[in-house]
């Protein structure tokens, strides 16, 4: 199949570790087939973010001839070591990131009039327990918003986190602390859509803010770490007015409806 001159594929969730390596491969094969624009993975590269995990998701994403954009999440930080989460949680993310080549700079237009700007979501420590839902720093926000504002005029913003931003599930349980401003700005800005993962199914949701509506779009896993629905990734065509979504369900060979009617609370309890 000839590639479309612009189209991302969206990945989430790999977890080498407790990877699906039928799933990867399957998704080699579906790179090869469309020959995308762009990758873009929405953190939790491992597992527990042990060496070997890092070895094994850096060599896979070596061997992927495609532009990378990459964001870290909850997992990629020290499991095992509190010393090392505390003194510097994002060394290993940052020695896999180094070694790689072709990988987009923040706010590089990827697509003609689209580019790609970063939010982070993932901290260290929380005043919480288990650390493992979204928390949006203020100076997290700011540098996301800085991103927007330098893009040049009639740019669009392909945000991309790890954590979905809605703050509050119904019942009032809090999820991604400082969600709910960081949706309200993003909003108010020339922002295409949100690209997050975290929680193992994939959305495609239009949210109500103060500041107007902002379309989410979530990842599935390609681990073992199934939610309700099977491994999965999203391809994204974007014809210049329009990003159109196609969810590729790992179980019906790229067909079948993987995309939930909301955002999911979270990824599978941890085997």
């Amino acid at each position: 199949m000839s590639t479309l001159p612009a189209t991302l594929f969206h990945l989430s969730d790999i977890h080498f570790g407790r990877e699906d390596r039928q799933a990867l491969a399957w998704v080699e094969s579906e790179i090869a087939r469309w020959q995308p624009t762009a990758l873009v993975i929405t953190g939790d590269f491992t597992m527990r973010a042990r060496h070997r995990e890092y070895r094994a998701a850096w060599s896979w994403l070596a061997g992927l001839e495609v532009p990378l954009w990459l964001e870290v999440g909850n997992h990629d930080m020290p499991y095992f070591n509190p010393l090392e989460r505390i003194r510097d949680p994002f060394r290993r993310y940052r020695t896999m990131r180094a070694g790689l080549d072709r990988l987009i700079a923040p706010g590089e237009e990827v697509l003609p009039g689209l580019a790609l700007v970063s939010l982070q979501t993932t901290i260290p420590f929380q005043k919480r327990w288990p650390w493992v839902d979204g928390w949006i720093k203020p100076e997290a926000l700011a540098s996301c918003l800085a991103q927007i504002d330098a893009l040049p005029p009639g740019t669009q913003a392909l945000v991309c986190g790890h954590h979905p931003l809605p703050e509050r599930r119904a019942d009032g349980r809090l999820l991604t602390h400082g969600g709910a401003q960081a949706m309200e700005e993003l909003a108010r800005r020339n922002v295409l859509a949100v690209l997050t993962g975290h929680v193992h199914d994939a959305f495609d949701l239009v949210a109500d803010t103060p500041g107007g509506p902002l379309r989410m779009i979530g990842a599935g896993t390609l681990s073992h770490r199934i939610r309700s629905t099977p491994p999965s990734f999203n391809i994204l065509h974007w014809d210049g007015n329009g990003l159109e979504l196609h969810a590729r369900n790992f179980e019906e060979g790229g067909e079948g409806d993987v995309l939930v009617g909301a955002v999911p609370e979270g990824p599978a309890p941890s085997p």
